[in-house]
C-alpha cells in the first residue's frame, strides 16, 4: 500500500503544442552579458528564429558578443529604445541589470513587442505593477525567466501538492543558498545597488520562491517580517584579487524571513550567496494528512538534491516513500525559449505568467522593506 502512492504520479499528460517551423520569429536582445549567451545559444537551436538586432549600452560590447556567439548580420543599437524603434521584432529578451528591467519591458510591451523577461522580474513591487499594467495593455506575451518551472523533478513536486496527498498544506520551510557563492566572476553588477538594486534575495531567493509557490497554487502573500545582511560581501576576504569589490558590495548576501500567505498558509524563508554552512536546511511542505521533503542541493541553482520524500501514516504506522528522480529530456533553459518562442506564434499563454512573479516579486519587495523598518509589513498589491 505505501508503494501505490508512486503509481498516481507515473502518467504525464502535459502535451506541448508543436508549430510551424517555417514562420520566423524575429528577435531582438537587450543586454549582452553573460545570461544573454545563453538566449543567445538556445535562440540558434530553434530554426524558426532568426535573432536580428542586439542592443548594449557599452559601446562595442554588442558587436564583441555577437562575434563571440556566432551571429553574423545582426544590426546593433546603443540602447533598447533605438533598437525597438527601428526595428519590426517579434519578440525580444531583456537580458540588463535588475535595476532597468522595467524600463526596458514596460517599452517593448508598449511598442507591441512580445518580452521575455529575465528573473528577477524586477527590483520593487511597484515596478512589477506597472510591468503587468503594461502587459495588460499591450495584449502582448510576457514570460519571466524561470527554467527551473520546465525541471521534471519541479512539476513532480506540484503534481504531489495537487493530487491531495497532502491534505491541506499549511507550513512551508524553504530557502538555499552557497557556502561561497557571491557572483563576482563577470564584475560587480550583480554586488551594486546602481545595477542590481537587490542581491541574493533576488538573484536565487526567487527560485526558491517559486518552486514551492508555483507547487501550492501561488496564494497571494499577505505580511512579512524579513531580515537581510551583508556581513560576506563587506568583508575583502572574500575577493580574492579584488579587495575593492567590498567597498562595492552594496546589496544583500543574506536574507530570511516569515510570510504569511492567503489560506492560512505559514513560508518560512532563508536564502544566502555566502555563509558559514553548506546549507540552510531542505525544503519541507506540511500537510494535514502527509509531510513532503524537497532534499537542498549544494550550490543552489533551482534544482532538487535528490529524490523527494513522503512521510505518511497508513494504518497506524509511519510510512516514508521515495518519489525517484525525473530524467529531463531537453534542458530546462531551452524549453524556456521554445516555450516562450511557442506562445508568440499561436497567441498562446506565457510559459511563466507575471501575474504569479507579481506575487513572487511582491514578497521580495515586502522581505526588503520589512528588514529596512526593522517591523513586520503588510503586502498590498494593486489591482493590474
Amino acid at each position: 500500500m505505501a508503494d501505490n502512492v508512486l503509481d498516481r504520479f507515473k502518467e504525464n499528460t502535459e502535451e506541448h503544442v508543436v508549430v510551424d517551423t517555417g514562420k520566423k520569429v524575429k528577435v531582438g536582445i537587450i543586454g549582452t552579458g553573460w545570461i544573454a549567451e545563453a538566449h543567445v545559444a538556445n535562440y540558434l537551436r530553434c530554426p524558426d528564429v532568426e535573432i536580428v538586432a542586439a542592443a548594449d549600452l557599452i559601446p562595442g560590447k554588442a558587436e564583441k558578443f555577437c562575434k563571440a556567439n556566432g551571429i553574423e548580420g545582426v544590426r546593433l543599437y546603443p540602447d533598447h529604445k533605438s533598437m525597438i524603434d527601428a526595428e519590426e521584432l517579434d519578440a525580444v529578451s531583456v537580458c540588463t541589470y535588475n535595476r532597468t528591467h522595467a524600463e526596458c519591458s514596460i517599452y517593448a510591451l508598449e511598442h507591441g513587442v512580445n518580452v521575455l523577461l529575465e528573473k528577477p522580474m524586477c527590483v520593487t513591487l511597484e515596478e512589477a505593477v506597472a510591468i503587468c499594467k503594461a502587459e495588460k495593455a499591450s495584449g502582448k506575451i510576457l514570460s519571466i525567466g524561470f527554467q527551473p518551472r520546465f525541471d521534471e523533478n519541479m512539476k513532480m513536486l506540484k503534481k504531489v501538492v495537487e493530487s491531495g496527498e497532502l491534505g491541506d498544506v499549511y507550513y512551508i520551510q524553504t530557502g538555499g543558498g552557497r557556502r561561497r557563492g557571491i557572483p563576482t566572476p563577470y564584475g560587480t553588477s550583480f554586488i551594486e545597488d546602481k545595477t542590481a538594486g537587490i542581491g541574493a534575495l533576488a538573484d536565487i531567493g526567487c527560485y526558491s520562491l517559486d518552486m514551492v509557490l508555483n507547487a501550492i497554487g501561488y496564494p497571494k502573500p499577505l505580511t512579512v517580517s524579513g531580515y537581510t545582511s551583508d556581513f560576506f560581501g563587506k568583508d575583502p576576504v572574500n575577493f580574492p584579487g579584488h579587495p575593492e569589490y567590498a567597498e562595492k558590495f552594496s546589496v544583500d548576501d543574506f536574507a530570511a524571513a516569515f510570510i504569511r500567505l492567503e489560506g492560512g498558509v505559514i513560508l518560512d524563508f532563508r536564502i544566502s550567496w555566502a555563509m558559514n554552512m553548506d546549507t540552510p536546511g531542505d525544503t519541507i511542505i506540511l500537510g494535514t494528512k502527509a509531510g513532503l521533503r524537497v532534499p537542498s542541493t549544494e550550490c543552489w541553482n533551482g534544482s532538487i538534491g535528490g529524490p523527494l520524500k513522503l512521510y505518511r501514516t497508513i494504518a497506524g504506522s509511519d510510512v516514508e516513500t521515495e518519489i525517484p528522480e525525473r530524467r529531463n529530456d531537453e534542458d530546462n533553459f531551452y524549453n524556456k525559449i521554445r516555450y516562450f518562442i511557442d506562445a508568440v506564434k499561436t497567441g498562446g499563454k506565457a510559459p511563466v505568467p507575471s501575474s504569479q512573479i507579481l506575487y513572487n516579486q511582491a514578497i521580495i519587495d515586502g522581505i526588503a522593506r520589512s528588514a529596512k523598518l526593522g517591523r513586520e509589513v503588510e503586502i498590498n498589491i494593486p489591482e493590474i
